[in-house]
């Protein structure tokens, strides 16, 4: 293979090599295909929203239509496409905790087989987050009515969301004032598609004024409540030992992957794959044992509470496939691309899609129920077992790389990382940043792109920002990327960190970056600077903290909502690339400029990695300033 032929870790270069020597066509073939991207689509400027067209504006050609036939300027058709992606992004993340309220709610009423609440104290907590008095009652009684008052939540017509009172004083007055402040999760994104119907709302500002209120319902609503129903029902992670890469596949051993998003379905397939029945079962088919390792975000949830190794990230999942060595795939909904059918067609691998949302042509689809959740899962599994004997080891090629990485840290987790036994508080943390020791904090988040570098720019901003003492948090994608690299052990302070960073995690035994989850798991990043704020000494707002966003790679309308949510809690979000919007100039200059005056966040767009580090780090020097804290310790 020559050298820097393709971008992306090793294990994907090597893989890629053996897609092209077998002639299989992958992402980054068919995104070469695509290009050029349509110039119109890329600036945001054509709508299809009513038969009157489609239209474009055409800024082209100076004679070109400058308006819509139903008389849109570039301006609105932007800022309705804007809203629609933030909408969709937000329905997706809403879902996602809608599924899991409901997973919860039957397993409170024991109605779901194989699932049990397992963090019964942070379901205390909750419930009375939302209202219920818990004195008397028991875990089950408890839990019905927590998710019962969620369930309502997101038909609310009126009021707020009870998460949303997580917020410094200072946003939560900010967005009452503004008009932003979330009534009910579903209430805003219905609202959303009818302001975007033609005719309807035709002023820019007005339209991403709801863009903020359908993003603050995902952030502080549908994603919050994903998070902590998870930790309650699958348990609150810890941090623990992990392995990631294709290389956790074995070449004698049952290989099943899962991907997807909602955990539900990954959680009780580890759960099952560890039964000595099944094992028993593995072996009579001459299996030594089985493996299941997880894709995309799924894989983190089950990372973070089980250690389940993660195969890969987005752009790895066709290439699972092209090991030869996946008895199956088992998806959910959420960043499956639809060519996986078409690649396992060249292999022996069953493709199992399992959730009435997401249908693939050319898969097996076995609906999955909760109520015979454990039953399904074996059958499943079973199922896998017996392809075990169809592989044909003449295709069987698995990387040999896999990386540690210690994953599994929360907002709850950082009180006793940094109190010990006896002291449970942020006040470490925000010493060591008022100090001089932590410049501030980044997250580096969102999935990766076959269109930028395929991972390699998160490594190249992480480890930027590492030397310049800057504490990193990840989700998603992102994480799996600098994971790969092993920048998600307590050793890479050593090799990566500036002198002030590195004294911080070998006082704690922490990584330099932290692990917080899946892409729905951001939220935990809010919850995290709530804590900060609460401490004292850095200000009594988000939009003041020393901190900055990233997802230089981002590929999803998801993305898009996430870095909505935290511009609007009052962070600096850079893209590596713009969302379309270009085509309007007064758009572009609200999301860059004008909405900092609104929110005291911001967007940015930087391809470059260590273009993009300097922007997050001059923001971040700026906040200190505005602070008035020390100077670094080590300039």
């Amino acid at each position: 293979m020559a050298e820097n032929k393709f971008y992306g870790d090793s294990a994907t270069q090597e893989m890629r090599q053996v897609a092209e020597d077998l002639n299989i066509q992958t992402i980054w073939d068919r995104e070469l295909m695509q290009e050029p991207h349509c110039g119109f689509g890329t600036l945001g400027i054509c709508c299809k929203n009513c038969n009157l067209g489609p239209c474009r504006i055409d800024p082209f050609n100076p004679d070109g239509p400058k308006v819509g036939v139903c008389g849109a300027d570039a301006d609105v058709i932007s800022a309705r496409n804007l809203l629609r992606h933030i909408t969709a992004g937000a329905g997706c993340h809403n879902d996602h905790g809608r599924e899991i309220t409901k997973t919860f709610l039957m397993t409170a009423k024991g109605e779901a087989q194989g699932y049990k609440i397992q963090d019964e104290q942070k379901l205390k907590v909750v419930a009375q987050e939302y209202g219920i008095t818990i004195e008397g009652k028991s875990v089950q009684d408890i839990a019905i009515e927590l998710g019962k008052k969620i369930f309502a939540e997101y038909g609310q017509q009126e009021g707020e969301l009870a998460l949303i009172q997580r917020a410094p004083k200072k946003q939560k007055e900010l967005w009452r004032k503004l008009g932003v402040m979330p009534r009910g999760i579903d209430r805003e994104i219905v609202e959303a598609l009818a302001r975007t119907n033609m005719g309807v709302d035709n002023d820019y500002r007005s339209l991403m004024r709801h863009g903020i209120k359908v993003a603050l319902g995902d952030g502080w609503g549908g994603s919050m409540i994903a998070t902590e129903l998870s930790d309650i029902l699958f348990r609150s992670p810890r941090p623990l030992s992990g392995q990631s890469n294709l290389g956790v596949f074995k070449e004698d051993e049952v290989n099943i992957g899962v991907h997807g998003h909602v955990p539900v379905l990954s959680d009780m397939i580890a759960q099952v794959a560890s039964d000595p029945e099944v094992l028993a079962y593995a072996k009579t088919k001459g299996a030594h044992g089985i493996v299941v390792a997880g894709i995309c975000c799924t894989a983190l949830e089950s990372l973070m509470r089980r250690g389940m190794p993660v195969a890969g990230n987005f752009l790895q999942q066709e290439l699972a496939i092209i090991t030869g060595a996946l008895e199956m795939l088992i998806v959910d909904l959420q960043c499956v691309l639809p060519s996986l059918p078409t690649i396992a067609s060249n292999f022996h691998t069953k493709v199992i899609s399992t959730n009435p949302r997401a249908h693939f042509p050319g898969t097996e689809y076995i609906e999955f129920k909760e109520e015979k959740g454990y039953d399904i899962a074996k059958e499943i599994i079973k199922k896998a077992i017996d392809n075990f004997q169809n592989r044909n080891k003449a295709k069987v090629h698995i990387p040999k790389q896999s990386a540690p990485l210690v994953p599994g840290f929360t907002t709850e987790y950082v009180f006793d990382m940094l109190g010990g036994k006896t002291r449970f508080t942020y006040r470490p943390l925000n010493d060591g940043i008022i100090m001089g020791r932590i410049r501030g904090i980044a997250g580096v988040v969102g999935c990766d792109n076959p269109k930028m570098q395929s991972g390699e720019s998160h490594v190249k901003l992480v480890k930027e920002l590492l030397k310049n003492d800057v504490l990193v948090v990840q989700t998603g994608c992102a994480a799996t990327a600098c994971a790969k690299e092993e920048l998600l052990t307590p050793e890479a302070a050593f090799k990566y960190a500036g002198k002030g960073l590195q004294e911080i995690c070998e006082a704690v035994g922490c990584p330099p970056v932290l692990h917080l989850g899946p892409c729905v798991d951001n939220s935990r990043i809010l919850t995290a600077c709530c804590e900060i704020v609460k401490e004292g000494g850095l200000g009594v707002g988000l939009d003041e903290l020393p901190i900055a966003g990233a997802a230089p790679e981002w590929m999803s309308e998801k993305a898009i909502a996430i870095g909505w949510y935290f511009v609007a809690s009052g962070a600096l979000v850079v893209f590596g690339t713009p969302y379309p919007l270009y085509g309007s100039k007064n758009l572009t200059h609200f999301v860059t400029k004008e909405v900092e005056e609104w929110t005291g966040g911001r967007w940015a767009f930087e391809p470059d990695p260590m273009k993009m580090a300097k922007i997050m780090i001059d923001h971040i020097n700026a906040k200190r300033k505005a602070l008035n804290l020390r100077p670094m310790m080590y300039q």
